[in-house]
């Protein structure tokens, strides 16, 4: 009897080593053809956008986005379902980094995506109902992909004045202050879930206004976090829908990580004033361009 339980437990071995050995093999060549489709073109935007994001700390989304749909032809639900992901990806690294320096507010995360994931559900069950590729949804997300764009460069401009006038801004009573955070995060939901774009310049400015006493690292911080839940919800439900290029954003991931690397690294040599205004102008008249497009 012992003899046969032997027996059985290692022919168990063997045959899990068999199928280990298998997926390990599979997993190798999926990776290695995932490698081996990367597009320099991609890439070389993508290290090229990572530099500008690092060195101003601008969302990549609100150039990503317009990008692939302007530049390179890509249909807008491709552009913004592959977008989406891209941004879950690069942001839960700065979630970590943050989270570590303790710079996040996980409290104003929840309420945040209390609101933002339940929008962002209900968007995306309206662009199924639409169509992901139809004309109508191409329209809808170039148009208000516009609006978000010409929103970012408003606050990229205006972020210093409208920090000023929080400075001395009492703060809400904390059942107006939540339920004011839960309905910025479910704006926030729609906006990203369409275009991409929203989480980071326009959620920065409205968590401003709405904890004018918070540390400025834990607001961004707090938005970076709330930004990886959020993106990896909507990426993943483009996915379902089919809207998502894995070559493409591989390809982005390979060029942007670099790139983000090297532009932090040059931002104290370049004055912030002058990237700024010249970064938001031009989202500004890309944005006006998608909006009277359409």
């Amino acid at each position: 009897m012992r003899r046969q339980q032997l027996l059985f437990c290692a022919c168990l071995l063997r045959d899990s080593a068999a199928v280990a050995s298998i997926s390990g093999r599979r997993l190798l060549e999926n990776t290695l053809d995932l490698l081996g489709s990367i597009n320099p073109l991609y890439a070389t935007s993508g290290l090229v956008l990572g530099f500008i994001v690092g060195l101003t700390g601008v969302g990549g989304g609100s150039l990503m986005t317009p990008i692939l749909v302007l530049l390179f032809g890509i249909h807008p639900a491709t552009a913004v379902g592959t977008d989406l992901l891209y941004a879950g990806v690069t942001k839960a690294v700065g979630t970590a980094v943050h989270g570590h320096n303790g710079a996040v507010s996980w409290r104003i995360v929840g309420l945040l995506a209390g609101g933002s994931v339940p929008a962002s559900a209900a968007t995306l069950l309206v662009l199924n109902a639409l169509g992901p590729r139809t004309h109508a949804t191409s329209a809808l997300i170039s148009f208000v992909l516009g609006f978000a764009l010409v929103a970012t460069a408003a606050s990229i401009l205006l972020r210093g004045r409208l920090i000023a006038l929080t400075q001395n801004a009492d703060a809400l009573p904390p059942a107006r202050q939540a339920v004011l955070t839960v309905v910025t995060g479910a704006a926030i939901g729609v906006l990203v879930s369409i275009s991409s774009i929203g989480a980071g310049a326009i959620g920065v400015t409205a968590l401003y206004f709405l904890y004018p006493k918070l540390p400025a690292k834990t607001i961004v911080g707090s938005d970076i976090a709330h930004a990886v839940p959020l993106t990896l919800i909507a990426g993943s439900g483009y996915w379902l829908l089919g809207a998502v290029d894995w070559s493409m954003l591989a390809s982005l991931l390979v060029g942007s990580i670099p790139g983000i690397i090297a532009g932090s690294a040059s931002a104290p040599r370049i004055p912030d004033r002058v990237l700024r205004p010249i970064l938001a102008v031009v989202l500004a008249l890309v944005g006006a361009k998608l909006v009277l497009s359409y």
